[in-house]
């Protein structure tokens, strides 16, 4: 298996960069991983990188962007913050992924059981900690079932996965806000910008 060029690159859509994530989510499942030679993938891109997509994920241990979805060195920009929001360098990143080194579709991943989002539907402060938390925690408002405050807290998982499902919805509204480079590469089609949730139970994504 080759690593990306930029004729392969060239050739990618959001639509196919979408099927590739898919297919290779559903080999990892499956596991029926492709056979990669990632030291001849290291030699391949040792003269540029070809990057089909940027995946936004979780700095979680369990939710590696190259394993559950498939792919080798080159393949994607993975940019990873505990809870899967964006800031600035972030944005900036991302920026530079789509416009200059032509990734295709922008994926914003959350997972279930997110630490990050239990952290904000406890309200949890601890240094540096705490301005992280602080950005998590409007999705925790924005979920307004269960109405009881004594349900809405890390004890309840289902609550905790709406959360982060929610956060996600609402970090690719920010992209869109504070990205005018990506908004308006979106509105011309030269990308797509998706969210997408993983079971850490079953390593199946679910993207929407």
């Amino acid at each position: 298996m080759k690593a990306q060029t930029k004729e392969t690159q060239d050739q990618m859509t959001a639509a196919s960069a979408l099927q590739e994530l898919k297919d290779g989510n559903q080999r990892f499942v499956q596991k029926k991983q492709l056979n990669r030679d990632l030291m001849q993938q290291v030699s391949e891109t040792s003269t540029g990188q070809f990057p089909f997509a940027t995946v936004l994920s979780c700095i979680d241990s369990r939710v590696s962007s190259e394993l559950i979805f498939d792919q080798g060195i080159g393949d994607i920009f993975s940019v990873r913050i505990a809870g899967n929001f964006v800031n600035e360098d972030i944005l900036g990143s991302m920026e530079f992924a789509c416009k200059l080194a032509g990734t295709k579709l922008v994926l914003v991943l959350g997972h279930t059981a997110c630490g990050a989002v239990k952290g904000a539907c406890d309200h949890a402060r601890l240094g540096n900690l705490t301005a992280l938390i602080n950005k998590i925690e409007p999705a925790v408002d924005a979920v307004k079932e269960p109405a009881d405050e004594n349900m809405r807290n890390s004890s309840n998982i289902d609550f905790v996965n709406d959360v982060a499902e929610v956060n996600v919805k609402m970090t690719i509204d920010n992209i869109r806000a504070q990205s005018q480079v990506l908004k308006e590469m979106e509105d011309a089609g030269e990308i797509q910008i998706l969210g997408g949730m993983y079971d850490i139970k079953t390593g199946e994504v679910h993207i929407y």
